[in-house]
């Protein structure tokens, strides 16, 4: 339970290493997101067995005090959280996720080696960084983690979002930036910028996957994605992707929604929402 439960380690990068998903024989670190903004829906998925729940901070109606409450639902599970914030690097909405409890942070859309610093400078204490400092909140559970702010830069985790050409062009130098722990592609956009939108088939996005898959485990950073269904997954699992993603909650809901209704109905009824088809 990454912001409640241990205040010395950070559990999403405890996921990362070798063997230490709750499944044993499960490949890579298994989550998905949530983007609905409800607590009950983050307790909910938690207890289902995802490994870690994406709080989708950047699409979708979710402010902070919706991420904090789901924070709180989701600690009482084994699933570990990821809060994703909207802005890429604006130390403002940085500084209160983390005060809020949030450990690991990923950062959508991150173009450069040089916003990639950015990015961590707003995550941490100085001297590694120019986060803004107080003494209670509930990342120090209210004061009572009296040595939080020289344990903190040890806590917190930073993912980066690589979503376009350009960014995989500069895997390498993001990569090497001091306090980015692992790399996210967004295959969604990845698509958009490669002109076939929603389109994760295409060749090109495939080809840019399993490069950036590469590229990453050749510098030994953790690299993640994530896909619309099992079957897409599994493939990203096979480029040599360390940690995934499937789905999202309100997929999921309207997936099983149109199944039933369909079935209810005596109605073929379509596959399932647009959603199913992209990734965010």
């Amino acid at each position: 339970m990454d912001s409640g439960d241990d205040p010395v380690n950070n559990d999403f990068l405890a996921l990362l290493e070798p063997g230490n998903a709750d499944d044993p024989d499960q490949r890579a670190p298994l989550g998905t997101w949530l983007m609905a903004g409800t607590a009950s829906n983050a307790e909910a998925l938690g207890h289902a067995g995802f490994d870690w729940l994406l709080i989708d901070m950047e699409h979708g109606p979710i402010e902070f005090r919706d991420a904090w409450q789901m924070m709180q639902a989701v600690d009482c599970t084994r699933a570990v959280p990821v809060v994703r914030v909207s802005g890429s690097d604006d130390p403002s909405l940085v500084k209160r996720a983390l005060d809020l409890g949030a450990r690991t942070l990923m950062f959508p859309y991150v173009q450069s080696a040089e916003q990639a610093r950015r990015v961590v400078d707003a995550m941490k204490y100085p001297p590694l960084g120019q986060r803004g400092f107080a003494g209670v909140h509930r990342a120090s559970r209210y004061g009572m983690v009296s040595d939080y702010g020289k344990r903190a830069n040890a806590l917190t985790a930073c993912i980066v979002q690589l979503e376009t050409p350009q960014a995989i062009g500069q895997l390498e130098a993001i990569a090497a930036v001091e306090g980015v722990d692992a790399l996210f592609v967004g295959p969604g956009d990845l698509s958009a910028a490669l002109g076939c939108i929603g389109d994760l088939k295409d060749a090109r996005v495939q080809a840019l996957m399993r490069e950036a898959a590469q590229r990453a485990r050749a510098v030994g950073k953790p690299i993640g994605t994530l896909g619309p269904n099992p079957e897409m997954v599994s493939g990203f699992l096979d480029m040599g992707y360390d940690y995934v993603a499937v789905g999202s909650d309100l997929v999921f809901m309207m997936q099983q929604a149109k199944a039933v209704l369909a079935r209810m109905k005596g109605a073929e009824g379509e596959a399932g929402p647009a959603a199913m088809q992209v990734a965010y």
